[in-house]
């Protein structure tokens, strides 16, 4: 059976591009032209996916990005926008996004990051990494991290992690003191043979925000300097 991807673009052009090449990839894609009816395509029925563009008519993609996850909505959604300022960037990360593409964006490079975020998301597929087994909890500075049901705690208190930021974690935790490239975490965590490494500097800053005492001066996300980064206990 198909999986089914909302557009969320009013962009007539761009949406239909972006439609018929899904389809041709396999997928069943929808289009809403904008938030409001986006919201009442997603109150009847839940995407596997959601391309979702920051510049709407009306109410705007981060906007709707909130909304959706103050309503406990953990749909994977790929921010698109034309923007390339990094605040956006981070902001959509920050509110829940899976994913950042800017505009114009290769199809391919696209359809790669699509793929490997329904890959990461697909909870049958969800792999054990290396020498963390399901049921396992880790604790680390007052943070405990459920990993068969991918709760994770601070100080008693729920975080809310994105599906990428939980692979992250789980990455470090099973490799501790271990340096990775943001090359090696991109090909190992995005499950990508490219990407952004601004995007994995991105992620292991909202792990940092989330999850450090002090996120200026982290002890246990630790940037490696020339090398990438190190998760210390």
């Amino acid at each position: 059976m198909s999986q089914t991807i909302l557009i969320v673009e009013d962009d007539e052009a761009i949406a239909a591009g972006l439609a018929l090449n899904l389809r041709i990839d396999g997928y069943e894609p929808l289009i809403a032209t904008d938030a409001e009816v986006a919201t009442g395509m997603l109150d009847g029925q839940s995407p596997a996916l959601i391309l979702l563009d920051i510049s709407l008519p009306g109410k705007s993609g981060l906007e709707l990005l909130a909304e959706r996850r103050r309503a406990g909505d953990h749909t994977p959604i790929i921010v698109l926008s034309a923007r390339r300022d990094e605040f956006d960037k981070v902001a959509a990360l920050r509110l829940g996004a899976d994913d950042y593409v800017t505009k114009p964006f290769a199809l391919a490079e696209l359809l790669a990051r699509v793929a490997a975020v329904l890959r990461r998301t697909r909870p049958a597929a969800a792999p054990v990494v290396n020498d963390v087994e399901p049921g396992q909890e880790t604790r680390f500075s007052g943070v405990v991290v459920e990993h068969a049901t991918r709760i994770v705690t601070r100080d008693g208190n729920e975080v809310k992690l994105t599906h990428l930021e939980f692979e992250l974690l789980r990455w470090f935790l099973s490799h501790p003191t271990q340096v990775f490239s943001r090359e090696e975490l991109i090909r190992s965590v995005w499950g990508m043979a490219a990407g952004s490494r601004r995007s994995v500097d991105n992620f292991v800053a909202q792990l940092r925000a989330k999850l450090e005492v002090d996120p200026e001066a982290p002890r246990h996300f630790v940037t490696v300097r020339g090398s990438g980064y190190r998760f210390d206990p």
